[in-house]
């Protein structure tokens, strides 16, 4: 299935983001959640994606099974890194043949040398460029990335509207946001995403917070603020894992609320492949 015709059914979409586990016993923790998951009939699961070598194999692995075994609609994370026209046909091959339907191309994470520099070779400079390559075989239904508080390498905004609207045109069918706690953000970024021009589906991306030493690290990567007052409630606990998870849990149950009372077309989750957080949220949801 497509997950297109989904959201354009005017169903809401209930889906969660794992990634490839890198040793034994994640494996075996990433099966019990995954199990715990599936008693919430997601919509569909998306996998991430490492560049090269084993990552690459572990994520391709991940997908076949989640997919194929356990029967659930799969969405595959796709990147320009190190991505040669030839090598992508590949991989587009591959995914039809283990019936992957759904990919979200991005752009990743360039690799630097020691001097900074970017090695390795790549035909496709953006994700809009990637997108416009596998949208022309017309075989898969395509997500894009957006970012309700900008890219951290975006000069504005706009710019990053700008960067999506490319993306859009080039074939996207709908977009999965980058995680933030503000909705404020995420309602302007659609906003002004209409009044640009784009009017595919924007689904935004959640990520609640169980670990507010780890949950800090991540927003300075990807450049997401945390609301003043939520700091302040969780600051005291930074080493008080059962009081950071209830706070967390119960601010991002209000928030899902919120984005699907005003027009959300879904429900996007970063479980950093755990259960418990995500499988607490549903029951207060749904």
């Amino acid at each position: 299935m497509k997950i297109k015709d989904l959201l354009y059914s005017g169903e809401k979409t209930f889906s969660f983001e794992f990634f490839p586990p890198k040793n034994y016993s994640s494996i075996l923790e990433l099966g019990i959640n995954i199990g715990q998951l599936m008693k919430l009939s997601p919509s569909f699961i998306s996998v991430t994606y490492g560049a090269g070598g084993s990552t690459q194999d572990a994520s391709f692995n991940l997908l076949d099974y989640i997919n194929n075994k356990i029967g659930l609609v799969t969405m595959a994370h796709y990147t320009c890194v190190n991505a040669t026209k030839e090598k992508v046909a590949q991989d587009m091959d591959y995914f039809k043949s283990i019936h992957i339907e759904n990919l979200i191309l991005l752009r990743g994470d360039r690799p630097q040398d020691d001097a900074g520099q970017n090695p390795g070779e790549s035909d496709f400079n953006f994700a809009s460029d990637l997108i416009s390559f596998v949208a022309a075989q017309d075989r898969f239904c395509i997500a894009a990335a957006g970012y309700p508080e900008a890219h951290p390498e975006s000069s504005s905004l706009e710019t990053d509207i700008a960067h999506m609207k490319r993306k859009v045109e080039s074939g996207a069918d709908f977009v999965v946001t980058q995680l933030f706690f503000d909705n404020s953000y995420y309602f302007d970024f659609v906003e002004r995403a209409r009044k640009a021009g784009i009017d595919v589906p924007i689904v935004p991306g959640i990520m609640p917070i169980t670990n507010f030493k780890q949950i800090k690290k991540f927003t300075q990567m990807c450049g997401a603020k945390i609301p003043a007052n939520l700091v302040d409630t969780l600051d005291p606990y930074q080493d008080d894992l059962n009081k950071t998870y209830d706070i967390g849990v119960d601010f991002a149950i209000g928030q899902c609320r919120e984005l699907l009372d005003n027009g959300a077309p879904g429900l996007h989750f970063y479980t950093l492949n755990k259960s418990r957080a995500t499988v607490d949220i549903f029951s207060s949801i749904r």
